[in-house]
């Protein structure tokens, strides 16, 4: 009888990651420098859930594998409406600000660098995207994941405040 253990210890990941960033970082010690290796990993299902990770070994398949491990820890669900964002949506993380606008049908991503991994890993096709600030990879992929955490649906935020805007036509609990 035949056994094939590859393939009961390999399970397939319902996650698409992609590694952002590959860093030489070193640590002085005694003798020299000590050299490991830092990872940025994002994931995400391209259906609402993504997340980011980053991990350090001495070799590089290591620290992709701890930052991948990381991510899943961390995973995050976000709000998308048909293939786009609710609304226009402005964040920053240190010295990274991004800006994410909803965009028509068949515009796509248009944004770069890791905020358009970002923006695909979370499923999300039309959308207009700007980094502002700083070019760091990792700080404009948490300041993208804050700005995606902070879409809600705007049903549920009228809701929760108990007004309808006076726009379309309804009247607020206040005014009634």
């Amino acid at each position: 009888m035949k056994r094939n253990h590859k393939a009961q210890s390999e399970e397939r990941s319902e996650f698409i990651e992609r590694v952002l960033e590959i860093n030489r970082v070193a640590r002085v010690v005694k003798g020299g420098k000590r050299i490991r290796f830092r990872a940025l990993v994002v994931i995400g299902d391209e259906k609402g859930r993504i997340s980011y990770g980053l991990g350090k070994s001495a070799d590089v398949s290591g620290a992709i594998a701890k930052a991948v491990l990381a991510a899943k820890k961390d995973l995050i669900s976000i709000f998308i409406k048909g293939t786009t964002i609710p609304y226009p949506v402005r964040t920053h993380y240190k010295s990274a600000a991004v800006l994410l606008k909803p965009a028509p049908v068949g515009t796509g991503v248009v944004a770069g660098s890791s905020m358009r991994v970002v923006l695909e890993l979370a499923g999300i096709k039309d959308v207009v995207g700007k980094a502002l600030g700083s070019k760091n990879k990792l700080s404009n992929t948490m300041a993208t994941i804050k700005a995606l955490s902070m879409l809600h649906d705007p049903k549920e935020l009228i809701r929760r405040r108990g007004t309808i805007k006076a726009s379309r036509g309804a009247q607020s609990k206040a005014t009634k």
